[in-house]
């Protein structure tokens, strides 16, 4: 319709009228990329990347652009933290400083550095707070653009803001040349040209007892079959979205030898029958980024053999997207909301096809294990487990980093021999063995083995064997409280359990006396109707502390 003029009949057509100037900038920040719904994400990056933030105008073009509804645009936009909406004629910031205060960050002082930095830098800076940015072992740490400054202290953030140092550096790796070099992607040439069989590539998976090590251990070599049954075409999703607080084991491996993932990713995917492949990293890694981009673009360039179509999907800051179901959603440019199952994403999964989903190291794995075989990775292990597990870890020990341990291996031991021991003047008193959903464990427990199965009995998980190191000098209850704010922040919104469930939880955890029998009766209705892991383990901190530091909170 028109908008009504003097004579009755509107001028305009009804509704939100493009402004044409923001439509040509649109059009020229997209240039010839294809104008699909399921690239909304990427395109909104584009003009975030070069505005700074999200106008109304832009955001109305883009709708344009899409012939997509101005509210669907819009409902993406304002679900993801790193897309900055704003009003027309509004001014974005010079610079943006994102202070994490997840966990690890917490533990080191990034409370000091939230409070101390917007009156150092100035109204000109904008200085937020951001849920973990996957550099725990750096801690604290804050991104300045899309620069991490670990240890941060306000004087080394200070200096890259003056310095304008903005985008992330650059770091040494083993490139693409030096991998071929070394026998990289013989294991894939050989697949292709028919030396080596989908089944035998298959079953040596299985004997070697991998698993799923994103979290929920389900053996790679079943998953390969589940999927490789359901008729074709399939896709192949790949979880570089580890948000999880605690866990930076895939950036870790991806910082150092990216062709080993993307070889076993390959591998993987012939194995399935899998004829197009995603792999969706987390904004927060923006040398990652680069990383894949340039390494994608030398193994296109000159491919070892024939490849399928690779695609690298860029997230935008939300937790829940590292839940499978929620990553497909992201990739289709939808909001990153889990969906209900079954059916289950190797039936129904990205674009309706039936899809592989793995964990970045789970792939990592696939060359050695083959190369080396089954027997040799089972014959890792520790107190009658089997295996190699890589292990965040972070908090209150000298040696922080990732740790390739052998699977059953117990806390203390691994603070000891891989860690250095616990940081001077510091005794154990709890430990996270599994990230902020794994729930709290005392110094009491530290010779449980670490794996699979080990911990439930005590109400916890190893999930992505991220552990924190918590010292007498820390309280459990605090840790839990921080964990929940988390869960509360990153909470997609989709359920009430979850919704609801994680803000009240943290008022009732607020208090000073918990009100124990209130919070269990609630952390229970988050677990039993909540869609998906989120609400289902956020309860698990504060079960932990009631559990087994009755102590601090009665």
């Amino acid at each position: 319709m028109k908008r009504k003029g003097k004579g009755g009949v509107r001028s305009t057509l009804k509704g939100r009228t493009v402004d044409p100037r923001a439509l040509a900038e649109v059009k020229k920040l997209l240039g010839q990329a294809p104008r699909r719904r399921d690239l909304l994400i990427e395109h909104l990056h584009r003009i975030q990347d070069a505005c700074g933030q999200l106008s109304a105008a832009h955001l109305a073009a883009l709708a344009q652009e899409l012939r997509m509804a101005l509210a669907e645009v819009y409902e993406v936009a304002t679900f993801y933290h790193h897309f900055d909406v704003v009003k027309d004629g509004s001014k974005p910031a010079a610079v943006t400083v994102r202070v994490c205060d997840s966990i690890a960050c917490e533990l080191a002082g990034s409370h000091e550095l939230l409070h101390r930095l917007p009156e150092v830098l100035g109204a000109e800076v904008r200085v937020v707070h951001a849920p973990c940015v996957g550099r725990c072992e750096a801690a604290p740490c804050a991104v300045v653009g899309q620069n991490p400054v670990g240890n941060a202290t306000v004087e080394n953030v200070a200096q890259a803001v003056a310095s304008r140092s903005l985008t992330c550096p650059e770091t040494k790796y083993f490139d693409y040349q030096a991998y071929r070099k070394n026998g990289g992607y013989g294991l894939l040439a050989d697949c292709l040209a028919g030396k080596r069989t989908r089944d035998e590539i298959t079953k040596i998976m299985e004997d070697s007892g991998l698993r799923g090590l994103g979290g929920a251990g389900f053996p790679a070599g079943r998953k390969w079959r589940l999927v490789a049954a359901e008729p074709a075409p399939r896709l192949m999703a790949v979880n570089l979205d580890e948000g999880e607080p605690g866990t930076f084991k895939d950036r870790w491996f991806l910082e150092r030898d990216p062709h080993r993932f993307l070889e076993g990713m390959l591998v993987a995917a012939w194995c399935a029958g899998v004829g197009e492949i995603y792999v969706y990293l987390r904004d927060e890694y923006a040398g990652c980024r680069k990383i894949l981009e340039d390494e994608l673009k030398k193994l296109k360039a000159k491919p070892p053999c024939a490849l399928p179509p690779i695609h690298l999907r860029r997230g935008a800051g939300a937790y829940i997207c590292g839940e499978e179901s929620a990553m497909i959603e992201s990739i289709e440019g939808k909001r990153g909301m889990p969906r209900l199952r079954p059916p289950y994403v190797a039936q129904v999964g990205l674009f309706g096809y039936p899809t592989l989903e793995h964990n970045m190291e789970t792939v990592l794995w696939v060359r050695q294990i083959v190369e080396q075989g089954a027997k040799w990775f089972a014959g890792h292990g520790r107190h009658g487990r089997k295996g190699l597990r890589s292990f965040s870890v972070s908090g209150r020990v000298k040696k922080p980093g990732v740790h390739l341990a052998p699977a059953g291996i117990t806390v203390r031991e691994l603070i000891e021999e891989y860690c250095g021991g616990m940081q001077d003047g510091h005794e154990l008193y709890a430990y996270l063995p599994g990230g902020a959903s794994g729930g709290i464990l005392p110094a009491s427990l530290s010779d449980v083995p670490l794996d699979f199965d080990t911990l439930q009995a005590h109400g916890c998980f190893i999930g992505s064997a991220a552990i924190v190191v918590l010292s007498e000098r820390d309280k459990a209850s605090q840790a839990a409280q921080n964990l929940m704010r988390f869960f509360r922040d990153e909470s997609c919104g989709q359920c009430t359990p979850c919704r609801v469930g994680t803000a009240k939880a943290l008022a009732l955890m607020g208090e000073r006396k918990w009100d124990q029998a209130l919070l269990g009766e609630l952390s229970q209705a988050m677990m039993d109707a909540s869609i998906c892991g989120l609400g289902q383990a956020a309860p698990n901190p504060a079960l932990s502390v009631m559990k087994f530091f009755p102590h601090e909170v009665s």
